[in-house]
């Protein structure tokens, strides 16, 4: 079974393989200051919480945007799962062309996402990334990575309100009964979700108009369901789909 590992700057999502089958898959909380065996003890709690151990482990794919975390990561995969993991980075083989005019600019996770939107959709496409950042992917029809968009994301937004305000509270995110709040509460709740809604919509239909009428819409991160709830752009919701590309390029490179 392959183990990817996903480490982004808010969450630090895990799923097991077995072939192309993802199994048992986890969404967890970033935890900046959390040392290897920290990491090697969690992810041995849910290895045993699934019912499987690391002996069953074949390999271990890792794609990070947070390198201070990287090494204690791969710490843990050694120390913990006896096994040395196979870090994305410039020297690893992803069958993805770059177009961007630094490619090690780019982050792994994107890549990963483009390989595997090109593995399992085609192109042209735009995969809309709800992490911290809400990223905007544009994939050739060839399947090359063209470039994209990054804008804050929802969370950012949010904790922007509150801190920079002086009477604005933390809201969860949650539909609000209508686009026009009756209270700060709900105002606030319109401006996040439906706003981001609109961003979503207007980045996406200014993409179609350079990448063609016949463009894929694939969501992923962890807040793409929410988000595709309100609109019919997203054609095709897949949280997992870094994941994917772990998989796919482990394969390539194996």
């Amino acid at each position: 079974m392959l183990l990817a590992i996903d480490l982004g700057n808010t969450n630090l999502t895990l799923g097991l393989y077995d072939g192309e089958e993802l199994g048992p898959r986890w969404r967890l909380a970033t935890v900046h200051d959390r040392m290897p065996d920290e990491y090697g003890l969690q992810i041995l709690g849910l290895l045993s919480h699934a019912d499987h151990n690391p002996e069953e482990l074949t390999g271990v794919c890792l794609a990070s945007v947070v390198p201070p975390l990287t090494g204690r990561l791969v710490e843990a995969c050694r120390n913990y799962l006896n096994q040395e993991p196979l870090v994305v980075d410039a020297g690893v083989k992803t069958g993805v062309r770059i177009r961007y005019e630094d490619p090690r600019a780019v982050g792994a996770d994107r890549i990963m996402d483009a390989a595997a939107v090109q593995h399992y959709y085609g192109g042209p496409a735009c995969v809309v990334d709800f992490g911290t950042a809400t990223t905007f992917d544009a994939i050739s029809a060839e399947g090359d990575y063209l470039g994209g968009a990054i804008a804050p994301g929802i969370g950012i937004a949010a904790e922007a309100l509150y801190l920079h305000t002086a009477k604005l509270a933390r809201v969860d995110l949650q539909r609000p009964p209508s686009a026009i709040g009756r209270n700060t509460v709900h105002a606030m709740q319109s401006g996040l979700l439906f706003g981001y809604v609109a961003l979503v919509e207007g980045m996406v239909a200014r993409f179609r108009s350079e990448l063609g009428p016949k463009m894929k819409v694939i969501a992923t991160g962890g807040l793409a369901e929410i988000i595709a709830r309100e609109t019919s752009v997203l054609e095709i919701i897949a949280p997992w789909l870094t994941l994917d590309g772990l998989r796919i390029v482990w394969d390539m490179n194996h």
